[in-house]
């Protein structure tokens, strides 16, 4: 998607009244504060707004508060929206712990009926039946509203996250600026002002696309969902890659890694040289890299380097 083809609304006010009044958004997952997590998920969007008290974040933003102040999540929404300018326009929670850029890629693709965003759990706004998750199975495009045509859905104002029951999550989900900007407008008018709706009604109205994902609607309401979160991202499958990203936002760097053959690396020195090898052999990988530019190309350039030193070490044994 082209660069600032979209803007994103972070909603992050709130009592949390289920987690005893506690401010949710700066609680950490895997180290990282659930704010700051959406954040990553949601860092190709041009214009960035987060809806809530100001508060560090690990990327630049714009801030909103609604009106009247704890109006409830329309008047949120409208707070946010007022300062987009984008066609498209991404509403999110701030209590997703598990939302990545590819479900946010999906669920922009979903408004064009255009299909191909692969999730990283695997699964396709393409239209058709609803996946599983850890399948390539299609999601289900289909609108509230609209007409379905031979090239995707036509007439779609927005797509909308499915969590595992079915439930639609209008915190969870990509708009057209336009209509939403209407349907606002006309809540405002027919209940004089948008405090205390509930959200139901800014939607209801809109033609929706629906897309399941039941990982990345999981939000954290409740104590137990915090530590359902926790223990998720330690699972064998997911550490690995939860601990590097965490690791890139704490250092602020932003650079894809080829896990497997830094992992590589640190074995062969560990086996050809000696175990305190591995470590201090992937630092000065990194660093070489960093003083070649630091890009992708000079980090696996220095990799391949280091693992040809550590195999002609390993053959004088």
């Amino acid at each position: 998607m082209t660069p600032g083809a979209y803007d994103a609304v972070i909603l992050a006010g709130g009592a949390a009244r289920r987690l005893g009044g506690v401010d949710k958004p700066a609680l950490r997952v895997g180290g990282r504060a659930l704010l700051d997590r959406v954040l990553d998920a949601c860092r190709g969007a041009g214009r960035t707004v987060v809806v809530g008290p100001r508060r560090p974040t690990v990327r630049p933003v714009r801030w909103a508060r609604e009106e009247p102040p704890g109006g409830g999540p329309v008047a949120a929404v409208d707070a946010g929206v007022r300062q987009t300018t984008a066609p498209l326009v991404l509403v999110l929670s701030a209590d997703l712990p598990f939302l990545t850029p590819e479900t946010v890629r999906a669920l922009l693709d979903g408004i064009e009926g255009a299909g191909g965003g692969q999730g990283t759990e695997g699964v396709r706004a393409t239209g058709g039946s609803q996946a599983t998750e850890g399948t390539d199975a299609t999601v289900g495009i289909q609108a509230t509203g609209g007409v379905q045509g031979t090239g995707g859905v036509q007439g779609i104002e927005g797509t909308v996250l499915i969590d595992s029951d079915g439930r639609e999550q209008p915190l969870v989900a990509a708009y057209r600026a336009e209509p939403l900007r209407r349907e606002i407008a006309l809540l405002a008018t027919e209940h004089c002002g948008l405090g205390g709706l509930p959200l139901r009604l800014l939607v209801s109205e809109l033609a929706l696309a629906r897309l399941q994902h039941p990982t990345a609607s999981f939000d954290c309401d409740t104590w137990e969902d915090i530590t359902t979160a926790r223990a998720r991202i330690r699972e064998h499958g997911h550490v690995l890659d939860e601990w590097i990203a965490a690791v890139k936002a704490e250092l602020g760097i932003d650079l894809d890694v080829d896990t497997a053959a830094l992992l590589d690396l640190a074995r062969d020195a560990a086996h050809g040289v000696a175990r305190p090898a591995a470590p201090l052999t992937t630092f000065l990988v990194g660093y070489a890299a960093a003083q070649k530019g630091g890009g992708p190309e000079e980090l696996a350039a220095a990799t391949e380097k280091a693992a040809a030193l550590a195999a002609r070490w390993a053959e004088e044994q």
